[in-house]
């Protein structure tokens, strides 16, 4: 059975169940797997004709034995998550110029790449709670698309009541209603004002609450973020999917273009080198919100002050797996994590050593993209191919062009939204909104009823508690 460890060191190793149920460990550290899984090339062969949930299970099981999760039970759970994907294939491959591909990751009910773990995280939380006879409450922080996923896979779950938090004006009205208009009694949309810095402002909200012990027992907090393992493990499966579809020959080298914001995504693509796939490059591609491409080319990991960007999702100052990524870079060292974290945490900044910078930055091209190289990105993809990009697909996309030159091999570019979720950022770029920039479910949540709660920054850590008790207390 493999144990999962804090990265800060200082909490007791749990099993696969209790880390997914915890999502954060005692200690405030992240949960890791006492070692990795390792894939042979022959493994590889053999699963080169598998379907996406068909892989997806040989690879989950990896990490997940019979004593947490049945291999059948699985299966199940597995086939249920993927069930909701609207394109046959749940992640197809756009073939650009260039050996160039784009992986569709936006197939989900949602319309992101959020569906492709959180369906399953969330089955995965409701499967362990119904076997406990257990209620947990899930907080969500969201930059605009984990909220939706995560309200959309709660749906029916008597076991979770699920609390939404978004920042106001700084997502896309069609992601902000594809949370308000759902109109069930376990999922609570709760919008913040006057955040300055987005989406981590409401993860220091759902830090204090979880750092309230009386409060965090008396709701069983839970999260589904992704500091939750089970998100990032989930994710490793598409980057084995897209090495798969585009690797000539096993062993052959693959590179991968992310748009990276919380870099969990990354995180999750760094590990499936570590498991053994053949992954070549890994583009770092972000906007103008420098904290992650500072830290691989300077070796200086500081917090800075949110630029709201077209790439909104992406738009994070306190990328919070990338604490996960530098444990695993410098062999588990929960000590110097843990120093490293509190220097973050006292001063905003912490600086590691060469050593250190080289054995974290390995592997890595970084490359920032601009709001207009997003709008030119966007128009020549529409110009030259008729292919419709969202502003996360571009900042990859933009990202793998920068570096084609220079890399050889496939390089797959990572699509995380369908465009339909920006048709701001569309029309700007191509000067209309096609039919590829519309989608059903949205233009039938622009006319739908809305419920949400609404708070202001100033008073949300006193006032948020304080309703979730009221609402609770009802609902329960």
């Amino acid at each position: 059975m493999t144990l999962y460890h804090s990265t800060l060191g200082q909490a007791p190793a749990v099993d696969f169940e209790t880390a997914v149920l915890n999502g954060l460990a005692p200690d405030g550290g992240m949960y890791v797997p006492a070692e990795f899984p390792q894939v042979t090339h022959q493994q590889l062969e053999d699963w080169k004709e598998l379907s996406y949930p068909e892989l997806a299970h040989k690879v989950l099981s990896l990490f997940i034995d019979e004593t947490a999760v049945p291999s059948a039970d699985l299966k199940t759970l597995i086939n249920a998550s993927f069930s909701t994907f609207s394109h046959p294939e749940v992640i197809p491959h756009q073939p650009l110029t260039d050996d160039c591909y784009v992986q569709e990751l936006f197939h989900g009910p949602t319309l992101s790449f959020k569906d492709v773990a959180m369906g399953f995280v969330v089955n995965l939380f409701d499967y362990f709670l119904r076997r406990r006879g257990e209620r947990r409450t899930l907080m969500v922080a969201t930059s605009g698309d984990t909220g939706p996923a995560a309200a959309y896979a709660s749906i029916g779950k008597t076991s979770l009541s699920t609390w939404l938090f978004f920042p106001t004006g700084l997502i896309t009205d069609e992601q902000a209603r594809q949370m308000t208009t759902i109109m069930v009694p376990n999922v609570h949309s709760v919008a913040i004002d006057n955040c300055r810095n987005g989406s981590d402002d409401l993860d220091t909200l759902i830090g204090h609450c979880f750092a309230d012990d009386a409060f965090r027992e008396e709701m069983n907090l839970s999260s589904v973020n992704s500091i939750n393992w089970a998100r990032v493990m989930t994710q490793t499966v598409h980057y084995f999917y897209g090495y798969l579809r585009h690797a000539k020959q096993v062993g052959n080298l693959v590179n991968f273009a992310v748009p990276c914001g919380a870099f969990g995504n990354m995180c999750a693509g760094s590990m499936a080198s570590q498991m053994g796939l053949p992954v070549g490059e890994m583009i770092v591609a972000t906007n103008t919100n420098l904290v992650l491409s500072q830290a691989l080319e300077t070796g200086v990991f500081a917090k800075i002050d949110i630029k709201n960007t077209f790439a909104s999702a992406i738009d994070i100052s306190i990328p919070m797996n990338f604490w996960r990524h530098l444990y695993f870079s410098l062999d588990g060292d929960a000590d110097r994590i843990r120093a490293a974290w509190e220097t973050y945490e006292l001063k905003g900044e912490v600086r590691f050593s060469p050593a250190e910078h080289a054995a974290f930055s390995n592997g890595f091209r970084t490359y920032t993209v601009s709001d207009e190289e997003i709008l030119a990105t966007t128009r020549s993809l529409w110009q030259q191919e008729s292919y419709l990009l969202d502003p996360h697909g571009a900042v990859a996309v933009a990202a793998a062009r920068h570096y084609r030159a220079q890399i050889s091999g496939p390089i797959v570019c990572l699509a995380t939204a369908h465009p339909s979720k920006f048709p701001e950022t569309i029309r700007l770029a191509i000067g209309e909104l096609p039919a590829q920039g519309c989608h059903d479910s949205l233009e039938a949540a622009r006319s739908a009823g809305e419920r949400k709660y609404i708070f202001d920054f100033a008073n949300m850590q006193q006032e948020v508690p304080r309703v979730m008790r009221t609402v609770m207390t009802n609902q329960f």
